[in-house]
């Protein structure tokens, strides 16, 4: 059997084909998980606004209602004065 005279050249070209593989996976799954880990970053924000807008909203409600049951509790058509008199001792 015959050596190729050429196969270091051919072996330093499979070599770096998997080399070069090897680094554009890595660079894929890199990428793959900074858009993952930024879409979650991203979502987890959303949900914070969201809740805030939530919370801020039933806080806005409650004071309504407790205002306006304030205001039907104090009405002042219904205020019945009373005749108060002094005592003298």
């Amino acid at each position: 059997m015959l050596l190729n005279p050429f196969y270091p050249f051919v072996f330093l070209k499979i070599s770096s084909l998997k080399a070069t593989i090897v680094f554009l996976s890595i660079l894929l799954i890199k990428s793959n998980l900074l858009r993952f880990k930024g879409g979650l970053i991203g979502a987890l924000f959303a949900l914070l606004l969201i809740s805030g807008i939530i919370a801020s909203s039933t806080l806005a409600l409650g004071s309504l209602v407790y205002a306006f049951s304030l205001r039907k509790k104090y009405n002042p058509d219904n205020n019945q004065m009373q005749d108060l008199e002094t005592i003298s001792v």
